[in-house]
């Protein structure tokens, strides 16, 4: 079995990220063989077609509605479960995989498109493609194409397989507002070494990027009558912080784990700014306050912290509840804050509650009580022996995000990083307001607070016959509460994408999709049941209308007769 050609081609048009992985196989043997495409892509992608064409009949893979999906591959398959066609494979990545018999002398085409949105994170946007063919490829290549209509302001591409001969093979061509990526190795620059034919091609093709931006109220794109709006304000005054690090010391943190949280805390103490505040609390059975009210970071606190930080070791249960409580009442009894400061408190725990309070509901309700909108609640999971669906819902009721953190050498570089995310709040309480009456199926534009490095993004429906979209934000900066419009031309703004050739005309459209369905997602996890099932209900429609697989729809592949015939792609999820 033989692939002989694997295509990448990706077109990222205003960060909206649209992949298609054509991979193309024939059957040397003379006997049928089982031919098997595996590709990994984004979790946070969304598939949105897949085929396979064997001898010239193409068999289509369909979205349907999860449930209804389940029900026909169960009357389908009366012997045992498949494991599905998708599964997660690592922080970042899910893989895709499909088998189907070949005759002999015959050929398949494999084709898989995937979408999403790109997210900026510290500065840049992050484009990343898997590459293992497992094979040598006789037409093996990677295209990436670029369009930003604002200009791009710096990209480069960074690989974990490149060699000196491999780089001859990858080019870039870029303009003020596109880029073209173009990755061809030959088969002798795909090899190891030149006896074995063994591949070089494994690991992470990775493309990074930002954008210019010149309008102080960001940046207004329209096709076919829906609009994006990004706004990513920068040099601001940061905020000072009122911080409150609540660390797990129980004894399942033992060992590794707590040496790698040590490390982490010792290098984001450096990090504090000073005149930020901030104070630990450590807990197992017991809850235990560093120091019972927030200190400066002056050099001198700081060190004192460090000193404290070195000395924790873990043993004991996991009283999440009091813990959580305890600093949520540290910030509320906390005098002279200054007025204008971000509140937050970081949580890291690898397990789940076990001692105090643990029924997760009561939990969850107490820290909402307790924190009240005030604060914002970061929730890091440790290693897989945590309730992620926990810790997600208690962010995202709280004003802040979970996040995994991963059990490896690297955790305290990942520790870190996190803290690098929310270390520069620069606004807060920001408001994205459109004319009420010319807009309809907006997506999230009221947003707690605003991190430097990251981005906003708004998306809607103009309504009716506009020529001129205002928007006015309102924002409190350190310095000030801000004012910001904007008028956008509604026709010059369609006239931009209009003669680009290899843009998808409705991509605008998609992506108001993607991020709808994402936020309603999202919005369900910390929702009462009878909303909950009113977001599913709108996320579901959503999916089905542009064939999206989401946690809720399912693609249905069907293989040729006398196969194991039907195949289910679900999309997993973090909390499992």
């Amino acid at each position: 079995i033989k692939i002989y050609s694997l295509h990448v081609d990706c077109k990222v048009t205003s960060r909206f990220a649209h992949t298609v992985i054509t991979s193309k196989i024939v059957n040397r043997a003379n006997e049928s063989r089982e031919a098997t495409f595996e590709v990994e892509l984004p979790k946070t992608a969304f598939i949105t077609n897949f085929s396979m064409s064997i001898d010239g009949k193409v068999y289509p893979g369909i979205i349907k509605e999860k449930a209804s999906a389940q029900k026909e591959y169960d009357a389908a398959v009366s012997h045992g479960q498949s494991a599905g066609l998708v599964k997660i494979t690592g922080r970042k990545l899910e893989q895709f995989h499909v088998s189907v018999s070949v005759a002999a002398a015959s050929k398949v085409t494999f084709e898989l498109t995937y979408e999403e949105l790109l997210k900026r994170q510290l500065g840049k946007f992050e484009l990343l493609i898997k590459v293992r063919p497992k094979q040598l490829v006789k037409h093996f290549q990677i295209d990436v194409h670029i369009f930003e209509p604002q200009g791009i302001r710096f990209l480069e591409t960074d690989s974990t397989f490149m060699t000196n001969e491999l780089t001859e093979a990858l080019t870039k061509v870029q303009n003020e507002t596109k880029a073209h990526i173009l990755f061809k190795p030959t088969i002798d620059q795909q090899k190891i070494n030149p006896e074995l034919d063994e591949t070089l091609l494994n690991g992470d093709f990775v493309v990074r990027y930002d954008v210019k931006r010149g309008a102080t109220a960001g940046d207004i794109q329209i096709v076919n009558g829906y609009f994006v709006h990004y706004f990513a304000p920068h040099e601001m005054p940061v905020f000072p912080k009122n911080v409150i690090f609540v660390i797990d010391r129980s004894g399942s943190m033992a060992g590794r784990k707590i040496e790698q949280t040590r490390d982490a805390l010792l290098k984001i103490l450096q990090d504090l700014r000073p005149e930020d505040r901030f104070s630990f609390i450590t807990f197992s059975r017991n809850v235990v306050e560093w120091k019972s009210s927030l200190l400066q970071a002056t050099a001198k606190n700081v060190a004192s912290a460090a000193g404290f930080v070195q000395t924790l070791s873990a043993s004991g249960g996991t009283d999440i509840n009091r813990a959580l409580l305890t600093a949520a009442s540290v910030l509320d009894k906390a005098e002279s804050l200054p007025e204008r400061s971000v509140s937050m408190i970081i949580l890291l725990t690898d397990g789940q509650p076990t001692s105090g309070e643990t029924n997760v509901e009561v939990i969850q309700e107490n820290i909402q009580k307790a924190v009240n909108g005030k604060y914002a609640l970061f929730c890091l999971g440790f290693g897989f022996d945590v309730s992620y669906k926990f810790l997600e819902k208690m962010a995202l009721s709280n004003g802040g995000i979970a996040r995994r953190i991963y059990e490896n050498a690297d955790a305290a570089l990942q520790l870190q990083g996190f803290y690098q995310e929310v270390a520069t709040p620069i606004l807060m309480k920001i408001e994205m307001q459109y004319p009420e009456n010319a807009v309809e199926g907006l997506t999230k534009s009221n947003f707690k607070l605003f991190f430097e490095g990251s981005e906003i993004i708004v998306s809607g429906k103009i309504s009716n016959e506009l020529d001129l979209l205002p928007v006015e934000i309102k924002a409190q900066s350190h310095s000030s509460d801000l004012t910001l419009k904007e008028e956008a031309n509604i026709k010059e703004k369609e006239q931009v994408f209009q003669n680009q050739s290899y843009i998808f005309g409705n991509f605008i459209e998609r992506l108001w999709a993607y991020l709808t369905i994402q936020q309603l997602l999202e919005k369900s996890i910390s929702a009462q049941e009878e909303d909950q099932k009113t977001l599913e209900a709108q996320a579901l429609e959503l999916s089905l209308r542009y064939s999206f697989v989401t946690p809720l729809t399912s693609m249905v592949v069907i293989k040729p007769t006398g196969q194991q015939q039907t195949e289910l792609a679900n999309k997993p999820t973090e909390a499992g």
